[in-house]
């Protein structure tokens, strides 16, 4: 399973994603399109942005059927009408991991102490 993340620009007039669209595009998902589980994140910046947990077999299959649903959820669904898709790709997850890397803490393994990691 793979979480990919998908960036939607609100049209130019503006405006926010309407309440319940996480069970509105779910219940508009084919069992093809793989979607195990949709996360709404509503005032995320830039730009609004679904998290989509999808079955498959690689990344760049997953990237794609997000790009493919963004587009066919855009087109089709009013809910949704002239908003954009800006983005759809895995999230970047180095900077988390290297602010745990970096926190103060006990010494260990990933941290500071005679086992300093490489």
């Amino acid at each position: 399973m793979y979480l990919i993340h998908v960036q939607l620009r609100p049209p130019a007039s503006g405006g926010r994603l309407p309440d319940g669209i996480g069970t509105l595009l779910r219940a508009n998902a084919l069992p093809a399109d793989g979607i195990e589980h949709i996360s709404v994140h509503a005032q995320a910046h830039p730009y609004p942005t679904l998290g989509l947990y999808l079955t498959a077999d690689c990344l760049l299959t997953a990237e794609e059927r997000a790009r493919l649903l963004a587009r066919r959820w855009v087109a089709e669904l009013p809910a949704l009408a002239h908003w954009q898709r800006v983005s759809a790709e895995a999230p970047f997850v180095a900077p988390f991991y290297e602010r745990l890397l970096s926190a103060s803490g006990p010494g260990g393994l990933n941290g500071p102490g005679p086992f300093r990691s490489s």
